[in-house]
């Protein structure tokens, strides 16, 4: 949540432009008045810049009466120990291209706030703009392409902020999930390739959401939307959620996400559940240590099945169908050094999908998504048939150089392995030589299961 604050002229209304959990802290000297009695502005009581996936500067730059801008560039060099010959990642929704130096994002756009109208536009160019719509397979329904239309967007919506209890924001439009902990902007997160808890969990809803702040500790988000991660529905209901955020104090953050709906095509029948539970503990805090300054950590869990319309749940029913659920967990701690000029983080996670109904794809050969207007597959494509296995694991180690709020460096090594299959081996997932215009003929995609990579990066934040 980024905070804003409107000039006394303005009657220092509130206003909340972005996720509730990335605000900008203000300085002392910017909030009301002790002549104007106003309750305390949410999150506003201490600084939560220390958090996992949350915006880590203390002041936005590019701020002006009626208009935040914001800026954002991600550039990334990663290396496999496989050196697939397509240059193709397999399983993350934050790189694409191996071996390579890849422009992850560029998105510019910002917050507009005019009186209690509110409105957010963030922009998305790079691969993420191909990676991340590539998932939603709504787009296939219908005349109309909802992936051209929407896939340059990561936020975009507008809205009305009531002066009622500490503030209740109603929004409508793209708007980001956090299901999952992680940020989509990596520049907010303390590791750069998620975990697969968060990597296989929605960054977006599309939809209506309100925003509720009970206390300046408390805030409670329900979610009216087209479903998990699409632009459009898949059946004919929309989804429901929501989020429960809370901050007792500054070294504490809570939250719970929660979802409902029935997202596969053509099976209304087949409800999904969803329960995305997250705390945030910063156990030392000495601003003036000489070597370490803050440490941290967070712990998640998630839980959700599927059930009716042939599977059955957590568990196998030799009538109702096989077992279809997910449940993982993943754990990071994180260390500031110098000042905060130095971050270290060490962490991992495990997943169990049976169904494979929240797994990233592999792509190319392997492809099982239907292409949009033809409907094609790769010739090989990657099973997810109802109770088919998915049991991973992944830990990763992060070092960043941090010389500013607004710029950072980091190199990360990160090791993934799964069950079946599953990586870009040597051979890659595309043709024998790697092309796209090169024919498959008997060319099958290699996929292992494990993959050791070396992460690269540029991250900025204005």
């Amino acid at each position: 949540m980024k905070k804003l604050l409107l000039s006394a002229a303005l009657g220092m209304s509130l206003f909340f432009a972005n996720a509730e959990e990335k605000p900008v802290t203000a300085p002392a000297d910017t909030l009301a008045k002790d002549t104007v009695k106003t309750k305390s502005e949410p999150f506003a009581f201490g600084d939560f810049t220390w958090l996992n996936g949350n915006d880590r500067r203390h002041k936005a730059l590019l701020d002006t009466k009626y208009f935040t801008g914001r800026f954002l560039f991600d550039m990334n060099y990663t290396a496999s120990n496989h050196n697939p010959v397509d240059h193709t990642v397999v399983g993350s929704t934050a790189l694409a291209r191996d071996h390579e130096f890849e422009i992850s994002t560029i998105a510019f756009g910002g917050d507009f706030h005019y009186d209690n109208i509110r409105a957010s536009l963030l922009t998305q160019f790079g691969t993420r703009s191909t990676v991340v719509p590539r998932n939603d397979l709504s787009v296939t329904r219908g005349q109309f392409d909802l992936s051209t239309a929407y896939r340059y967007l990561s936020e975009a919506n507008a809205g009305y902020h009531f002066n009622a209890l500490h503030g209740i924001n109603v929004d409508a439009g793209l708007f980001m999930s956090y299901v999952g902990l992680f940020s989509y902007y990596n520049a907010e997160n303390w590791a750069y390739q998620p975990s697969f808890t968060s990597d296989n969990t929605p960054w977006f809803f599309n939809g209506i959401r309100v925003q509720i702040f009970v206390s300046d500790k408390l805030k409670i988000e329900p979610w009216l939307i087209n479903g998990w991660q699409s632009y459009g529905m898949f059946n004919s209901r929309p989804g429901i959620g929501g989020q429960i955020l809370w901050r007792p104090v500054e070294w504490f953050q809570g939250l719970t996400n929660n979802y409902y709906g029935a997202d596969t095509q053509d099976k209304p029948g087949r409800k999904r559940f969803h329960s995305d539970n997250s705390i945030e503990v910063r156990y030392y805090n000495n601003p003036k240590g000489k070597f370490i300054t803050r440490a941290a950590f967070s712990m998640t869990g998630d839980i959700g099945n599927e059930s009716g319309a042939g599977v059955n749940g957590f568990s196998s029913d030799p009538i109702k169908g096989p077992a279809q659920y997910f449940a993982s967990g993943m754990v990071y701690h994180r260390l500031w050094l110098d000042g905060g000029h130095i971050g270290w983080t060490v962490g991992g996670g495990f997943i169990n999908n049976p169904g494979r109904y929240l797994v990233l794809y592999p792509t190319g050969d392997a492809n099982p998504i239907p292409a949009v207007n033809t409907g094609a597959v790769g010739t090989h494509p990657f099973s997810a048939n109802p109770g088919d296995s998915f049991k991973g694991y992944d830990y990763s180690t992060t070092l960043d150089f941090m010389p500013n709020d607004y710029l950072t460096f980091r190199i990360e090594l990160v090791h993934r392995h799964v069950n079946v299959p599953y990586f870009a081996g040597h051979g890659g997932v595309t043709s024998p030589d790697g092309y796209n215009t090169t024919p498959v003929g008997d060319f099958e995609p290699d996929l292992v299961k494990s993959e050791t990579r070396f992460i690269g990066a540029l991250l900025v934040r204005f």
